[in-house]
């Protein structure tokens, strides 16, 4: 039986509404850095996680590590594929997910996400301005938006309470370098 929509509105606003119980993260590129680096920070401005990209490399790779440079896992780009494609990788070379742009977007832009040991996923929205959310088919496990901040090259992710927050901002990260070259 399905909730009424009043009722699935409320549960939403639970969660990533302004006091939510979804845990949120901001992400801030460096404006001039070599290799793509940049740190990921927790709602309270702490680094939580830093993206640290490699230079001269024949594909895209970013490597993404804790507080204490432990990698935790790995963004490459698919060298040989017909659409945007990217992989994430665990540190012991395990596929993660893999990151894929719809072929035909008639009206907004649309991404699939295979998770390797969970639910795919889904993204829809306007990635270009960073306002898009990631779903899995029934439900929105996370939200990221520039609206909330008015500093350049920064935006927000919120991201449900039971999901993998290191499997969804690498999603976040790689969407962010598909869609930015």
């Amino acid at each position: 039986m399905r909730k009424p929509r009043a009722q699935q509105r409320q549960e939403k606003r639970q969660v990533f509404g302004r006091g939510g119980t979804a845990t949120r993260y901001r992400m801030r590129e460096k404006l001039i850095s070599f290799g793509n680096d940049f740190w990921i920070e927790d709602e309270k401005g702490r680094r939580a996680f830093k993206i640290d990209g490699k230079m001269l490399r024949v594909r895209d790779t970013l490597f993404f590590e804790d507080v204490n440079g432990n990698e935790l896992c790995k963004i490459q780009q698919r060298l040989v594929s017909i659409r945007d494609t990217m992989t994430i990788e665990g540190p012991k070379g395990e596929t993660l997910a893999t990151v894929k742009k719809a072929l035909i977007t008639p009206l907004r832009d649309r991404w699939t996400v295979k998770v390797g040991n969970g639910p795919d996923l889904r993204v829809q929205g306007n990635i270009i301005n960073h306002q898009y959310t990631i779903g899995d088919g029934n439900s929105k496990v996370a939200e990221v938006s520039k609206r909330w901040f008015r500093i350049a090259d920064t935006y927000g992710v919120l991201i449900e309470p039971n999901q993998n927050d290191v499997i969804i901002l690498a999603v976040t990260v790689a969407i962010d370098m598909m869609a930015h070259p």
